[in-house]
């Protein structure tokens, strides 16, 4: 199997893991990848991700021009989403849009997910922010969402769902599983009262973990918004 297959069967795999676990629902979603030569692939619109498979992914140029697919695939309309976020940084070659229902209602509710409280968040995802409402397959969703990748690999998009990138699709994967367990565990500790954060020199010592620990991405900091 060569590289693209595999890619393809990937791809597949996480369509699959992004259903089974809720995060979308009838034909909702969309992932892609960069390749090498600067093309991508990417799921096709109006199918289940549970039905995905690899001869249904959609190759794409950067121009969001279809360069291979099987007759009647055709990418998603929100794939300029995913040009934007490769445009904006290069060291992204994986894109996860998906609609986890925890962290999409805090999107919904327009609270960002801002609080320190749990090391494997601030590991691996810092401040989540909200790209402020676009209206789907427009360039708003792109133009709202390309002012916060400088510092973000995990983005929750107003009253739509949410958005990881990474170095590889399995990162970007991973980051969309520690946002909606984020986004859970938030919820849960502010219906028992109110999450308590960690202080700065325990949020300082996790930050620098990332630097040990080699971990790819952007990360803000320390940062709150309003």
């Amino acid at each position: 199997m060569d590289k693209e297959q595999k890619i393809r069967q990937q791809i597949t795999e996480i369509a699959h893991l992004i259903w089974q676990n809720g995060w979308v629902a009838a034909n909702d979603g969309n992932i892609s990848v960069k390749l090498d030569d600067g093309t991508f692939l990417t799921t096709p619109t109006g199918v289940s991700k549970r039905l995905i498979e690899p001869d249904m992914i959609v190759k794409v140029n950067k121009d969001g021009e279809v360069l291979e697919a099987k007759e009647g695939f055709r990418p998603s309309s929100e794939f300029p989403m995913h040009l934007r976020c490769y445009k904006e940084r290069e060291d992204i070659t994986a894109v996860v849009h998906a609609h986890p229902p925890t962290a999409t209602g805090f999107a919904i509710a327009r609270i960002p997910l801002d609080s320190y409280t749990m090391p494997e968040a601030i590991l691996t995802l810092g401040a989540v922010p909200i790209a402020k409402y676009g209206t789907p397959s427009t360039d708003e969703i792109p133009d709202a969402v390309a002012p916060l990748l400088p510092e973000h690999d995990a983005i929750l998009l107003e009253n739509h769902g949410a958005l990881t990138v990474g170095k590889d699709l399995l990162t970007a994967y991973y980051r969309m599983e520690t946002l909606e367990l984020f986004a859970k565990s938030t919820l849960v500790a502010r219906l028992l009262g109110g999450e308590v954060e960690l202080d700065r020199n325990q949020i300082d010592e996790c930050l620098k973990l990332r630097k040990k620990f080699k971990l790819s991405g952007r990360h803000c900091g320390y940062k709150k918004f309003s």
